[in-house]
């Protein structure tokens, strides 16, 4: 249990800093509304996901969606999708 409780941990240090750093580029966007394709790009959040001898086309953002959905479980992130963009802002308190 304990690896599991470390992984959990990290994985949820993370999401802060994901969450630190939407907080902070809200401020650019006159509705608070920040692309995901900024975050994730900022951040390099896209990575390969499959071992080197499986299949996979390009590089993902399947980190930050983790993430991402971390975040809004705990109701700190809100996400909406416009066409084929994507984006999120924090939830404000009260």
């Amino acid at each position: 249990m304990k690896h599991k409780d470390k992984i959990h941990g990290l994985l949820e240090e993370c999401a802060l800093v994901v969450l630190e750093f939407v907080r902070e580029r809200e401020a650019l966007h006159a509705d608070r509304w920040v692309p995901i394709v900024e975050v994730k790009a900022s951040l390099a959040l896209n990575f390969v996901a499959v071992p080197r001898n499986s299949k996979q086309y390009g590089e993902k953002g399947w980190l930050f969606a983790i993430l991402a959905r971390m975040l809004e479980d705990q109701g700190k992130l809100e996400y909406k999708k416009e066409g084929s963009r994507s984006y999120c802002r924090t939830v404000l308190p009260g």
